[in-house]
């Protein structure tokens, strides 16, 4: 009797060890599943946030009026986040251990503010200089040349950014494939101007092209590679813009001459970096992203022609 009691047992605890092994076989099922639709929703929402993105650039392309309007709502959203009282709150906010006693540490936001000033922190390379101490013109940065620095418009707030200053007056040259054709180098000249008291950014081409212009670096650099694309008929490099950069307004140097230009200071919106002159020879090495460098151009012109080329 007790041997079969004891089996009865046993093959009860066995059914129900059974039905949670099928119960968990189930949910680590619905898990991957969710976690696929997850993955599908993200990228979803990635596709549409850049697609929404292209289809704004693409407007202020056609709509000066609508890019004005873009940039001042930017930098509004900006000023109304900086001026937050989140921020106040983050750093009156107390702690308490177990004992119930305040635990006396420094505020987080003090920490963050020197790890992200150590961040900015950047490496010049040195650069001849005059006997009064002033830059040489032209100054040779590989593919970029630097004409002039121009003069910096401290009482308007169009005329800098986070990242960048827009000095009227602002000269320089990038080395890049031709509008004619891409497979070609061309020097391309890029000015900063002052329109109705708006900067006006131009990358003007010395094959005899249409110069671009536009509001921002970014609408300029947009259509210039657009109309490369355009040109080949194919897709050999992202419209993604890197106008800052390649009108070599984020470089190390040209940001570290133009901080130090008279009214720098003044401009309120400016994130300001600190530099360091580097006791090294070494040279500034290029960005090798497709959008900047004439070589990667063409190492992206030839790939693509290689895939569309008969099997």
């Amino acid at each position: 009797m007790n041997n079969i009691k004891g089996n009865s047992t046993s093959s009860k605890y066995m059914k129900k060890l059974h039905k949670i092994k099928q119960l968990i076989r189930e949910y680590v099922h619905e898990n991957a599943s969710l976690c696929d639709e997850i993955n599908e929703v993200q990228e979803t929402i990635i596709i549409r946030s850049e697609e929404r993105k292209y289809l704004l650039k693409k407007l202020c392309l056609y709509e000066p009026q609508v890019e004005v309007e873009v940039e001042t709502l930017s930098k509004s959203l900006y000023n109304s986040t900086a001026g937050s009282p989140v921020d106040g709150n983050k750093k009156t906010k107390k702690k308490f251990n177990m004992n119930g006693k305040e635990s006396r540490k420094f505020p987080i936001a003090t920490k963050s503010r020197k790890s992200n000033y150590k961040q900015r922190k950047k490496m010049v390379q040195p650069i001849p200089l005059d006997s009064n101490g002033r830059p040489i013109f032209p100054i040779e940065l590989g593919s970029l040349t630097i004409h002039s620095l121009g003069e910096i418009v401290a009482d308007r707030k169009e005329f800098h950014c986070e990242d960048a200053i827009y000095p009227v007056g602002y000269v320089s040259t990038k080395i890049y494939g031709s509008l004619q054709d891409p497979t070609i180098k061309c020097i391309y000249t890029c000015k900063i101007s002052d329109l109705n008291g708006l900067p006006r950014f131009e990358i003007a081409s010395d094959d005899n092209s249409e110069p671009i212009v536009g509001g921002t670096p970014d609408v300029c650099h947009s259509m210039l590679l657009q109309k490369i694309n355009d040109i080949l008929s194919l897709n050999v490099v992202t419209t993604r813009p890197r106008g800052h950069d390649f009108f070599g307004l984020t470089h190390p140097i040209v940001l570290n001459l133009i901080q130090c230009s008279p009214g720098s200071r003044k401009c309120a919106h400016y994130k300001w970096s600190k530099f360091e002159v580097s006791k090294n020879s070494e040279q500034f090495v290029e960005d090798n992203d497709t959008s900047l460098s004439f070589k990667m151009l063409q190492r992206s012109i030839d790939y693509c022609k290689y895939k569309m080329g008969p099997a």
